[in-house]
């Protein structure tokens, strides 16, 4: 198909109706009450909640806000904002103290002195990708982009052993929020809604039995 502007042109009402047709299908078919969407501030999870909304109205349908200390308090503000929007129930969770009984924190930061001895409290890091992938004929490798307490930055590449445990680590986090969003579900009698986009699902860009452990995801509908 020849790429041009108006490849991604689309009737948005009726997409709308479309999916929101089938979330009112699969309400009945799982012999559920209503949904529950985790609300993380951004475009995904807003549009799920407002396709349910659409679907179900804003009594059958809550969201559940689930921060962790390393959260950005942007994606907080706008995940309450968007609630209040809208109008439907929400609920706010820290998982901090769940995470750290666990031992997430400590877990990553262990993987992450592999490469960075001083790594501690007052650092950032952040797993990246080159820039450039799609303008070169290379292999692709992860890269670990620390920030010390000073603000300077510097950039490791990983080895897959060490790539792996900030993996294992940081992949609780997603495994955590979708044990409560499933606690909420079963006390409410909901189904959990997914709010994986088409894209990530075709990449296999999400946590399994994290974001990708859900009942249904509407983005994905056809």
């Amino acid at each position: 198909m020849k790429f041009q502007r108006d490849v991604l042109a689309f009737d948005r009402a009726a997409e709308a109706e479309r999916i929101s047709g089938f979330i009112s299908e699969q309400l009945a078919h799982l012999k559920r009450e209503g949904a529950v969407v985790g609300l993380s501030g951004g475009l995904d999870s807003a549009s799920t909640a407002a396709l349910c909304l659409k679907a179900l109205g804003s009594e059958k349908v809550i969201g559940l806000v689930l921060p962790e200390r390393e959260s950005n308090p942007i994606s907080r503000e706008y995940a309450l904002k968007e609630a209040r929007r809208t109008g439907i129930r929400v609920e706010m969770i820290d998982i901090t103290p769940t995470l750290e009984a666990f031992g997430t924190y400590k877990k990553r930061d262990e993987a992450v002195q592999d490469v960075c001895p001083g790594y501690g409290t007052g650092w950032r890091s952040k797993l990246t990708l080159p820039p450039d992938l799609l303008a070169r004929d290379a292999f692709n490798f992860f890269s670990l982009r620390i920030a010390g307490p000073d603000g300077r930055e510097s950039s490791i590449r990983l080895k897959k052993e060490t790539l792996f445990k900030i993996i294992a680590a940081t992949d609780t986090k997603l495994r955590t929020r979708m044990m409560h969003l499933y606690y909420w579900a079963e006390r409410l009698n909901y189904f959990v809604c997914g709010t994986t986009n088409r894209t990530e699902t075709l990449q296999g860009y999400f946590v399994k039995y994290g974001d990708g452990g859900v009942d249904l995801e509407p983005n994905i509908s056809e």
